[in-house]
Parts: structure tokens; sequence; C-alpha cells
């Protein structure tokens, strides 16, 4: 399995927008993602912008997305 990396900002909410989410507010430098079926909204930091690892499991984990189906979104990228 690949290994996860950090990734710019603008790339990770690529890969959430290919997934069905769609940035429901901007809110300083928070970027949030809704998706229906899913309760909790994304959550992207635009400061730094390089997105740490921490920052993307948790994301993962709160769009209920497999790291599998993450490194499959970021490819077409």
């Amino acid at each position: 399995m690949s290994k996860l990396t950090p990734v710019h900002y603008e790339k990770l909410i690529k890969v959430f927008e290919l997934d069905g989410f769609r940035i429901a507010r901007k809110r300083g430098d928070h970027i949030m993602m809704t998706k229906p079926g899913v309760r909790r909204p994304v959550v992207i930091k635009t400061s730094p912008r390089e997105v740490p690892v921490t920052h993307i499991k948790t994301n993962l984990s709160s769009a209920g997305m497999s790291r599998e189906r993450y490194f499959e979104l970021l490819e077409q990228l």
C-alpha cells in the first residue's frame, strides 16, 4: 500500500470533489465540504498550503473513504 504524504490543499479539494463532495462554505482559512449521506463535513485548512498526513487521515475517516479510494482519485488528477 502506498504511503500517505502531505499534498497541496487544492489537490486535496479536487480529490474530494471527484468523490462527490462540494464546497459548502469557506471561513477564514477553513474550507468545509459536504456530500449527501455523509454526516460530518470534511474540513480542509488552506494554511499551511501542504496538508499534513494527520489531517488527511482525519478527513478520510470523516468522509468514510478508504485509502485505496483516495489513491485511485489522486491518480486521476
